[in-house]
């Protein structure tokens, strides 16, 4: 890339995570892309100040610096890469792909083997932090790949996050390491859940203990912030139930791979797995909650 060319990036999936990562790529004076199958998703980033959107980025793949995937799972980044109207034929060879969806080692191993074909380099590099540090440039990154992707991935990396992890080399690891971090924000999620619906059914009021909680030894991110949707009453879908039913059953799968026993992860998937069967899935993730019946929540009707 010249020195004097502004650095081209596109995102490729715009739900919350996608569209934060892309807002801060304008913000950091990047020439930002977008491609979602959502029309409203389009026409906000363009709003904010892309570039250029579509449903696929054939009109402008051949001018782009860099490839940012934040699709929901593997499936959807192979269609992306891949399908019929796929980006990856038509890059310019040498672009640097960093996929950021949280997909198996396996499936993250299998997108660098088709992308390598093509002499395409790929960075594994599953990222956290939620959309509201999506949005102020400040997600982390995990991630695994050639120091020379790392560097032609600098700009993207500069605006997007706070801190990246360089994992190792082997792509794959940083695949791993967002696994295992799901386990536990997962797990985190679902036991939040748990004492909360306790606290509702022994007749303490949740906002106490919420209060109690946040300021003791018991306290972690996820009940700090999930908490405060069933506080609120709203369960619009920061991330999903869905999202950890895939997430936990990634986690599941690779201990089963491994012959590792994760009984506490086995349970937690099973709980959201419940609620997105009892209608929840599609909410946000805090309405795993929803699985202890006999209790009062905020937002409930009286």
């Amino acid at each position: 890339m010249s020195k004097d060319k502004p650095y081209r990036v596109v995102v490729i999936g715009l739900g919350s995570m996608g569209m934060g990562a892309a807002r801060s790529c304008i913000a950091a004076g990047l020439e930002t892309c977008g491609i979602d199958v959502r029309q409203e998703a389009l026409d906000e980033l363009k709003e904010a100040g892309a570039v250029s959107v579509g449903r696929n980025g054939l009109a402008f793949a051949s001018s782009l610096d860099a490839v940012l995937l934040l699709p929901v799972n593997a499936d959807q980044c192979r269609q992306a890469l891949f399908g019929p109207d796929g980006i990856a034929p038509h890059l310019r060879p040498g672009t640097p792909v960093m996929v950021s969806a949280t997909v198996a080692a396996d499936d993250a191993r299998d997108l660098e083997a088709r992308l390598k074909e093509q002499n395409l380099p790929m960075l594994d590099a599953p990222v956290s932090g939620g959309s509201v540090r999506a949005a102020k440039g400040e997600i982390t990154v995990m991630a695994a790949g050639a120091p020379e992707t790392f560097d032609k991935l600098g700009p993207l990396l500069d605006a997007i996050s706070a801190k990246v992890f360089r994992i190792g080399t082997e792509i794959g690891q940083g695949s791993t390491v967002k696994i295992i971090h799901q386990l536990l924000a997962g797990v985190h999620i679902a036991v939040a859940a748990e004492a909360m619906a306790l606290a509702s059914r022994a007749g303490i009021p949740l906002q106490t203990l919420y209060n109690v909680v946040t300021n003791a030894a018991g306290n972690s991110w996820m009940f700090e912030n999930r908490m405060q949707h069933v506080l609120d009453g709203d369960y619009t879908p920061h991330s999903s139930v869905d999202i950890f039913v895939k997430d936990l059953g990634l986690v599941v799968e690779t201990g089963n791979a491994l012959k590792f026993p994760i009984p506490i992860a086995a349970i937690a998937h099973s709980l959201f797995v419940n609620a997105s069967n009892a209608g929840y899935g599609k909410r946000d993730d805090s309405a795993v909650i929803r699985n202890y019946s006999g209790i009062k929540l905020p937002g409930d009707p009286a």
